[in-house]
């Protein structure tokens, strides 16, 4: 009798044994499922948490094999849309809004962890020593480290399964154990048979023509708006150099204006300073200038002493004709946008401002970390 109830038990584990899944299972699955598709669809939000502010992003990621990627983000709070694209010619970062695209010879999706990039977290899971499974009441939950050469306080990720092993979001923490970035994905099809044409270039070219994104009309309000902030801001800072550089400029007064042409310089008028909230220890603000342009006016902040940097800044404008900028770096995601980072410089427009950063002193994540600072606040920093 013992001996039966012995077998009994021995059966009952290898039973229960069966049903529990290791590292390994979810592993060999989620790798066979990425590996066998040849095209597949994304969809779904992504957050992004920087200074207390939390970014939200509607997200669609495209993928064809072998190595033909669209991935549209749209930022939810003021539908400024930017879409990167790789094909054949290479990677683009295009802003439809502004009839504009940047154009790198990068190696992007694979120079980084990417949340939105199937191959990405297969990528980061396979290079994991020790990687960690958790069963939870909804699925599986394996966390690997991640890789960020522009933000090495980013740490580790987990990415969720549910209980038939389908990708479900990917968290990813900073060294604080703070989520920094979360995903979370409604949709993945992994047979939604794209075509080579469904990434070309023109294809976007055509739509911005044809069906200009939410981002042209709000642009005068996203001006506005960020010009009511900054004028609040200088009524109660004491930044002489700002208010007396806006009341002696004419053109700042559409009043003036009675042409068509005056009218849209007098739009692309950069109302005040804004400048970073982070500078670099041993560095400050060394000076400040405004200058006008064809376009409207310019300000320009050159930064001295441990890390000399200079930072441009006007008010964004759109082309004429749909514009190619070749770039010698690679694409960088900030908080509320993409930026185009080259050797030794980088360039990003935000809340309809363009912003054009440079140094041969500075580390890209250094120059990161100015961009993020950069807000609608104007505020004195650190004038020696």
């Amino acid at each position: 009798m013992k001996k039966l109830a012995l077998v009994a038990i021995s059966i009952m584990f290898l039973l229960t044994g069966c049903g529990k899944k290791t590292p390994e299972d979810l592993i060999s699955k989620f790798e066979k499922s990425v590996n066998n598709s040849k095209s597949y669809t994304l969809k779904g939000n992504m957050e992004i948490l920087s200074n207390e502010e939390t970014y939200t992003y509607s997200l669609e990621a495209n993928y064809l094999a072998d190595e033909f990627y669209k991935v549209t983000l749209v930022n939810l709070t003021n539908n400024h849309e930017q879409i990167i694209l790789k094909n054949n010619d290479g990677v683009y970062v295009v802003t439809r809004a502004l009839n504009k695209s940047f154009k790198f010879q990068s190696d992007w999706p694979n120079s980084s962890s990417q949340v939105y990039i199937l191959s990405s977290l297969l990528k980061d899971i396979k290079n994991e020593k020790e990687v960690t499974l958790e069963t939870t009441d909804k699925g599986y939950v394996l966390k690997t480290q991640v890789n960020y050469p522009n933000n090495s306080d980013l740490s580790y990720q987990k990415i969720y399964f549910d209980k038939d092993m389908n990708l479900q979001s990917v968290e990813v923490y900073n060294n604080e154990d703070i989520i920094n970035i979360k995903a979370t994905f409604t949709s993945i099809d992994l047979k939604s048979n794209l075509k080579e044409n469904d990434f070309a270039l023109e294809e976007l070219i055509d739509t911005s023509i044809e069906n200009p994104t939410p981002d042209e009309s709000n642009t005068n309000e996203n001006a506005e708006t960020n010009k009511n902030t900054t004028e609040n801001t200088n009524t109660n800072t004491n930044t002489d150099n700002n208010t007396s550089n806006k009341n002696n400029d004419p053109t700042s007064d559409k009043s003036n204006c009675t042409t068509d042409t005056c009218d849209t310089k007098s739009s692309n008028i950069l109302d005040s300073i804004i400048y970073p909230l982070y500078i670099p220890s041993e560095t400050y603000l060394s000076n400040s200038e405004k200058i006008d342009t064809d376009e409207g006016n310019r300000v320009i902040l050159t930064f001295a002493g441990e890390k000399n940097f200079v930072l441009i800044e006007e008010v964004a404008s759109i082309a004429s004709d749909f514009e190619i900028i070749p770039v010698y770096g690679e694409p960088v995601m900030l908080s509320d946008t993409i930026a185009a980072k080259s050797a030794n410089s980088m360039y990003w427009t935000s809340n309809n401002i363009s912003y054009y950063l440079t140094s041969n002193d500075l580390s890209t994540e250094e120059m990161v970390t100015i961009a993020e600072s950069l807000g609608n606040i104007t505020t004195v920093s650190k004038n020696k």
